[in-house]
């Protein structure tokens, strides 16, 4: 703060009528000093003149309320204006100057001089040696030590009993410091010291060179003063009392300036103690209406923590061994004197504190690492610690303990008051204290003050008081108040607090905290529990998610499990709410089952176990799966941080492969196996730190791959009719299959190449095992083998390959026969885009032999017709990528004939030869496959699903043929360019003619006339007339009636009536 602004907050009160009761005291006294002025006023006579002074002192603090803060405030601006008065005497500044700059000016101007003895005689008078000491540290350490050698000699001349204990209470303050920071009034002096010594002191141009002391040695130098002072007054110390507090003071001021390197503080309990013993004493020597409870508190621990703080410099100038020998010097002529007697009555404030004094000193002097120090001086050492021994031994009064009462009431008010220095008292509290209080009063105390308790480790404490009251013969209505109390100091903890409480609440008990209350205690939450969802889910985007997160906190900090599986419920029960109730989960991640808290022996996952038993065997419909998985899914992510930086799940993947999908890997399982398939990928596809070694290596990753292979190897038999008691696995579910083992065989395979060391005794199990499957089943582990083993096929496929030796060996199996080479070569293809590669790179065919053409093409209709119906979505995108390479470089002959056609069309079908001859190919297989030989070679089911897949090539044919004309609408091509790409368009139209009859003919032939063929027809109706509407001129009135005329023919072979309607009416649209 400035000087200008100093100023101006002093205005107010430097003028009124208070400063006239302080100048009238002043002037009155200086009239009584008359013919002598007050600045040589004597000591002697300052009860007589003095009078005046007190008095008006008197008056001014009397018009406020005693031990206030105005009070204290006012005796403080007192001391200040007449120490600045004394400091404006020795200012040789210009008074014009002055008047600029001393916001104090006008009220010092308006006092007499006055000299260093009215104000020692004024402190001493009104008891304001603790004003005094605030002020003097306003100084500059040097200009510190010259004021209290001013007081010390002061006290030290004609010393009177008073002068003893002003000098011992300055000594005492000096010793515990300032009280807090600087005030108004500290700042105010501090800049009138600054100012008014400045100026004083100020070097003359001959005098630059000066020495200039040391502002650290004032530590030494008010020792110096304090110990000397001391010395010279001993002789005349005539009370016990009096010894004791010198003596107290000297030891420590040893002991803090010499011996305490760092700072220590007493357990609370025996501070709480202490406190409580001093303030019962001090209760009995002073009055009922002066006695400030919270002030004597305070100040009791000030007294404490003074002697327990290391001083803030080292003294170097007046030496350890200096100081032990003036301590030594005063306790040999006290003892002589006889003043160092043991008490006989009960003992004073002084005499315990003396008594510490002598432990702590005798304690830290009788370690080596003081004594090593000594060399030389082992003697004043030794002499020390035995005098100390010594009065330590007569000092054996026992010091009076306070009753378990007392120390409540006294704890009550140091919290309600939230005093500073006794950080452990809370905590105290919380736990042991609440035995000694009446019930009511402790919980009211408590409500409070519920601030003082918001931390995680002082929620802990009052939880194990509940639970101990709860268990106890304690009022349950008051254990219910306090449980309220508990829960609501728990919504105001930090984020990451409540997780830390929520972590420690779930190692104790999966229940939490209601897992050790009576149920008279927990009625009422499932209401609670139900509201608190209900509001969440209601409210869904629209709320606030720290709302939502402090909601799920509250619930599941009094029963975890209870909560979690509410949120289990609500993820997959309520529609889209799945992702709200993962994101709040993921805020709170102590309530997340950590490896070191999951049971060994069960493996036990809290969260794993509440969806286990809420919804997992519950699952009734397609979207209740779905936001399952996607629930999972999403607590899998490694979205947390852990305590070292890691990366973590809510929920652990390698559990989530523990419970919901190993146990379940088997055809005859209850549980679906098709979403078990769809976790274990999600769990595969979570991230895994590059640098480690992957998850999935510690939960057996090779009996895994086994029971995946078995199921593999078991889907040759999903189109057969099912045996009782066991469910054939779906096409979709080998789908998902391959899937997953393809991307665990890759996981896997990468660990073993890093450490084939520490996995080549499993891989050879695994081989071993999957000997007895089909040889495509071992196949697909190939990522797994690696380059310990081979491509092993039949040996047929090698009479239509060139494969190399060293990757690839035959296999003599009956199956495969002669002739069934091409067969095991589309098979391979399936397999993955790798193996396909090589297939068709290696294909053995000579294009210079018509009839090796004319056999293959032939030999390849069959051998597709056959693995047809077991392919999945995706073998059968990697076989017709075959095809439509077989047929790219006319590998494959596919001859196209016109039977669907009244006339020979003159147009330019080569751009559309693959897209014809790969359609008439498709339909060739059909024929095949729906001939009376075939008949019952397939369930309803198998029929559905291979009109599935040739629905999804004909649009693939679709797309690629209506590619090569764009329309005007979908391009921004100008319209010359629309013109020249129109020239194909009856080409295209003639080409769709040609796909909607043969998807017709298609259906038509197929059992049960799947719906997906009728979709496709639809679809290419739709383009025909995109492009008629594009293109007017590509056929003429009499073409479009011939072809509607055709469509309706093609479309009346249908059996279903309803489809039959849809299509004439499109084709109507023509």
């Amino acid at each position: 703060m400035d000087q200008g602004t100093l100023a101006q907050a002093f205005k107010s009160w430097l003028s009124c009528e208070k400063t006239a009761v302080l100048q009238g005291g002043f002037l009155l006294a200086s009239k009584n000093c008359q013919p002598e002025p007050l600045s040589s006023l004597k000591r002697e006579d300052w009860n007589q003149i003095g009078s005046p002074i007190v008095n008006a002192v008197k008056e001014i603090c009397g018009h406020t309320l005693k031990h206030t803060k105005g009070t204290l405030f006012w005796k403080k601006k007192i001391l200040c204006i007449v120490w600045s008065k004394l400091l404006e005497m020795r200012n040789t500044e210009d008074i014009d100057m002055r008047w600029k700059d001393d916001p104090l000016f006008a009220v010092q101007n308006s006092l007499p001089d006055i000299n260093h003895t009215l104000l020692f005689e004024l402190v001493k008078s009104m008891s304001f040696s603790t004003i005094y000491v605030e002020l003097l540290l306003c100084f500059q350490p040097s200009e510190r030590c010259k004021e209290l050698q001013l007081l010390v000699n002061h006290v030290t001349s004609n010393s009177t009993e008073a002068d003893v204990k002003l000098f011992l209470e300055v000594w005492w303050e000096l010793l515990k410091g300032r009280r807090g920071p600087l005030d108004t009034l500290d700042q105010l002096f501090t800049a009138q010291c600054s100012r008014l010594l400045t100026s004083t002191t100020e070097p003359s141009p001959l005098a630059s060179k000066r020495f200039k002391p040391d502002p650290e040695s004032s530590s030494t130098c008010m020792l110096n003063v304090l110990f000397e002072g001391l010395r010279e007054i001993k002789e005349l110390l005539t009370s016990s009392e009096i010894c004791y507090f010198a003596l107290s003071n000297c030891l420590d001021t040893l002991y803090t300036y010499y011996l305490l390197n760092s700072a220590s503080d007493l357990p609370i309990e025996l501070k709480l103690q202490n406190v409580s013993r001093t303030v019962n004493l001090r209760k009995k020597n002073e009055s009922v209406d002066e006695f400030d409870l919270v002030e004597v508190i305070r100040e009791v621990e000030r007294d404490l923590a003074a002697a327990l703080t290391p001083a803030e410099t080292k003294p170097c100038g007046m030496t350890f061994i200096q100081a032990m020998q003036v301590t030594l010097e005063i306790i040999c002529s006290w003892e002589v004197m006889g003043l160092l007697k043991t008490p006989t009555n009960d003992p004073s404030p002084t005499s315990i504190r003396l008594k510490e004094s002598l432990s702590r000193v005798l304690s830290s002097l009788e370690k080596l690492s003081h004594a090593k120090d000594l060399i030389g001086n082992g003697q004043t050492l030794n002499n020390l610690r035995v005098s100390i021994i010594g009065l330590l031994t007569s000092f054996s009064f026992k010091v009076p303990e306070c009753s378990t009462a007392e120390l409540a009431y006294i704890s009550m008010v140091i919290i309600d008051n939230q005093l500073n220095g006794f950080q452990g008292l809370p905590e105290l509290f919380a736990s042991k204290l609440s035995q000694d209080f009446n019930e009511a009063e402790w919980i009211e105390c408590l409500e409070r003050n519920k601030s003082m308790f918001q931390t995680k480790h002082l929620v802990m404490a009052l939880i194990s008081t509940l639970i101990a009251k709860s268990q106890s013969d304690a009022d349950v209505q008051h254990c219910k108040k306090l449980k309220v109390l508990i829960v609501d100091i728990f919504c105001q903890l930090s984020l990451p607090d409540k997780n830390s409480t929520l972590s420690q609440i779930l190692s104790i008990s999966k229940k939490g905290l209601h897992g050790f209350l009576p149920s008279s205690m927990t009625a009422g939450f499932a209401e609670e529990l139900n509201l608190s969802f209900n509001s969440i889910i209601q409210s869904g985007t629209n709320s606030s998610l720290d709302a939502a997160v402090s909601a799920v906190a509250q619930v599941a900090f009094q029963n975890p499990e209870a909560a979690l599986r509410r949120c289990c419920q609500m993820a997959v029960v309520n529609l889209r709410s799945h992702s709200l109730i993962a994101e709040i989960l993921q805020h709170l991640p102590g309530l997340m089952s950590s490896r070191s808290k999951v049971h060994k022996d069960t493996g036990d996952n809290l969260m794993c176990r509440c969806l286990q038993d809420t919804v997992w065997s519950k699952l009734s419909s397609t979207q209740e799966e779905n936001q399952f998985l996607q629930f999972v899914t999403a607590l899998m992510k490694c979205n947390l941080i852990g305590s070292e930086g890691e990366k973590l799940s809510f929920l652990p993947p390698e559990e989530v492969l523990r419970v919901f999908v190993q146990p379940y890997l088997s055809s005859g399982s209850s549980c679906s196996l098709e979403i078990c398939l769809r976790l274990l990928g999600s769990t595969l596809s979570q991230d895994c730190e590059s640098d480690s070694v992957h998850w999935v290596m510690s939960c057996s990753p090779f009996p895994l791959l086994y029971c995946l292979a078995r199921l593999l190897n078991e889907c040759c038999r999903c189109w057969e009719l099912p045996v009782e008691g066991d469910t054939p696995i779906s096409i979709e579910s080998k789908e998902l299959l391959l899937s997953v083992l393809h991307t665990l065989g890759t996981i896997v395979g990468k660990e073993v190449v890093c450490a084939p060391d520490d996995w080549s005794r499993a891989l050879f199990w695994l081989y071993s095992q999957v000997e007895e499957l089909d040889w495509t089943v071992r196949l697909c582990l190939k990522e797994v083998w690696g380059e310990h083993f081979k491509y092993e096929v039949p040996i047929s496929l090698l009479a239509v390959c060139d494969l190399p030796e060293q990757e690839w060996s035959g296999l003599h199996l009956p199956q495969y026969g002669q002739g069934t080479g091409l067969l095991a070569w589309l098979e391979c293809c399936t397999l993955s885009d790798s193996v396909h590669k090589t297939m068709v790179d290696s294909l053995s065919l000579n294009l210079l032999k018509p009839e090796e053409v004319n056999m293959f093409s032939k030999g390849l209709l069959v051998a597709v017709s056959q693995i047809l119906p077991w392919c999945t979505a995706g073998e059968w995108d990697r076989l017709l990528k075959v095809l439509q390479e077989l047929l790219q470089f006319n590998k494959l002959y596919v001859p196209f004939s016109l039977e669907y056609v009244d006339f020979l069309p003159l147009l330019d079908l080569r751009p559309f030869s693959v897209e014809l001859r790969l359609s008439v190919f498709l339909l060739r297989i059909f024929q095949l496959l729906c001939s009376s030989s075939c008949s019952d070679w397939l369930m309803q089911k198998g029929w559905v699903h291979t009109g599935r897949l040739y629905a999804t090539a004909m649009r693939g044919v679709i797309n690629a043929v209506c590619e090569k004309l764009p329309l005007p609408s979908t391009t921004g091509s100008p319209k010359s360019a629309v013109e020249k790409t129109g020239a194909c368009s009856q080409e295209v139209l003639f080409v769709l003619g040609q796909l909607f009859c043969h998807v017709l003919h298609v259906q038509v032939m197929i059992p049960g006339q799947p719906e997906a063929l009728f979709l496709c027809a639809l679809e290419i109706l739709t383009h025909y007339e995109a492009v008629l509407s594009a293109y007017p001129d590509s056929c003429t009135a009499l073409q479009g009636l011939n072809t509607r005329h055709f469509f309706t023919t093609i479309a009346d072979n249908l059996q279903c009536s309803d489809m039959k309607a849809v299509l004439h009416q499109k084709i109507t649209q023509l």
